[in-house]
């Protein structure tokens, strides 16, 4: 088995992309953006525009290099509702929506303890249980047909291969529904009396089955192709680190959410009040974290992603003291109740200014996700903050440690999800960051961090 398709769909684009297992590389991909639709009951995922740029990108990528088996990766924070003939019995719920905030105060009532799930309560929806929740108490004659629910991920698996499963890392992701500790469903699936709704729970790496004739003769692939379970995005990110690297060292993945995962960390008490939470790797151990929408911040900060600033902008930026302070956007995060400010006049910096000030922050919001998880050892950077050399002399500067970078490429989730066929092959390609680093950037983390409180 050589090449692996990779079905990757993140919050805010989905690809599709070809990986060569020899090579440890994506050689092909097809992308599109991956938005939410407003109409009907609620803002959701429109799964079928989702499946058609599935379908149509598989078949073309396997004419260019035959497909020998097929892996998924997902977003997280999303449930898959089905009726008894396997269809949606409700529409995929957009976490970002509030509509569960409304019944927050009930759903608080009924949620299992930080202690027990590892799981920080979190608003809208992106605690999967109060998605379910929320969804059952607001459409209870439609939640009365569902039959299955899944995770993310293993929605896709199940359309191709047409087995339901859930899997590990997607449950253990920030959803209130699994206790890492106990490695089964949370006290809250049983009171709910959701467990039997639940398909059974798969390992990332098993093969569901062969990809279904009507779905291959529709896509011009062979019938029968390996269809692996899948996995939650940040632990694909996680996962080759894992198979092929010593800890203590963490993974910063960037991407909408910078996710921060720290294998072999010190044992520190997370404050669940500071979005930090217990991951579960693909190899079914906890694994400390904690997160921010850095991604979505640089999106919303800098409309041109095209800009970078020089060393000195970067060191005008440091003698001045301009900075931007937590959090964008609000809500989330290490700084979860903290207003975003600058401390300059944010509509006269240039555009390379505000470039530096903004790759600080994100740093520096990184370090402080950092030190909340006890990390230590290596720092690896993934995904598109990995070529932000501005954001990697902070980080370096802030934590004293060293920076790898790894792919700029879909946070590296691409790899990660292919390596679910042949651990063996599973590699590690980073570099390490040399970036001259003057003092200043130490004291500048030192009055970022004094002032962010």
């Amino acid at each position: 088995m050589k090449t692996i398709a990779v079905i990757d769909i993140g919050k805010t684009n989905a690809k599709v992309a070809l990986v060569d297992l020899d090579r440890f590389e994506e050689i092909a991909v097809r992308k599109i953006a991956n938005g939410v639709s407003n109409d009907g009951l609620y803002p959701h995922f429109d799964v079928e525009r989702l499946w058609r740029f599935i379908i149509q990108s598989l078949g073309d990528l396997n004419a260019e290099v035959p497909i020998d088996a097929i892996s998924v990766t997902t977003h997280g924070a999303t449930a898959v509702l089905l009726d008894a003939h396997g269809d949606l019995a409700l529409p995929l719920l957009d976490y970002e929506f509030t509509g569960p905030d409304t019944l927050a105060s009930d759903y608080d009532r009924l949620r299992p303890p930080f202690a027990e799930t590892g799981t920080a309560r979190l608003p809208m929806g992106l605690n999967i249980g109060a998605q379910i929740y929320w969804q059952q108490q607001t459409f209870p004659e439609a939640f009365a047909g569902v039959a299955t629910i899944l995770t993310y991920a293993q929605y896709w698996s199940y359309r191709l291969s047409g087995v339901l499963a859930n899997e590990l890392t997607s449950l253990g992701c920030h959803t209130d529904l699994w206790s890492p500790y106990s490695a089964d469903f949370s006290s809250m699936v049983d009171e709910r009396g959701w467990r039997p709704l639940f398909a059974s729970v798969r390992k990332a790496s098993d093969v569901l089955g062969g990809l279904l004739p009507p779905v291959a003769e529709e896509a011009g692939l062979p019938a029968g192709l390996p269809i692996y379970c899948g996995i939650h995005d940040s632990n694909a990110s996680l996962l080759p680190h894992v198979l092929s690297r010593p800890s203590p060292f963490a993974v910063v993945s960037t991407g909408t959410w910078v996710v921060i995962m720290a294998v072999g960390a010190e044992k520190v008490v997370l404050d669940e009040t500071r979005d930090t939470l217990i991951n579960v790797n693909a190899l079914g151990d906890p694994v400390p974290s904690a997160r921010f929408m850095g991604g979505r911040a640089f999106a919303t900060l800098m409309p041109d992603p095209d800009i970078s600033a020089s060393i000195e902008t970067e060191a005008e930026v440091i003698r001045r003291q301009w900075m931007l302070l937590p959090s964008v956007p609000e809500g989330s995060g290490p700084f979860p109740g903290a207003r975003a400010r600058w401390t300059c006049d944010e509509a006269s910096l240039a555009l390379e200014e505000r470039y530096a000030i903004v790759s600080f922050h994100l740093a520096l919001m990184t370090a402080t996700c950092l030190d909340l998880v006890g990390a230590r050892g290596d720092i690896v950077v993934e995904g598109p903050f990995a070529g932000n050399v501005s954001y990697l002399r902070m980080l370096a500067a802030a934590t004293g440690r060293p920076i790898l970078t790894g792919s700029q490429s879909a946070t590296g989730t691409s790899l990660g999800a292919a390596c679910l066929a042949d651990s063996a092959r599973a590699q590690v390609q980073t570099t390490a960051f040399s970036g001259h680093i003057p003092q200043a950037y130490s004291a500048y983390a030192d009055a970022w961090r004094a002032t962010a409180g």
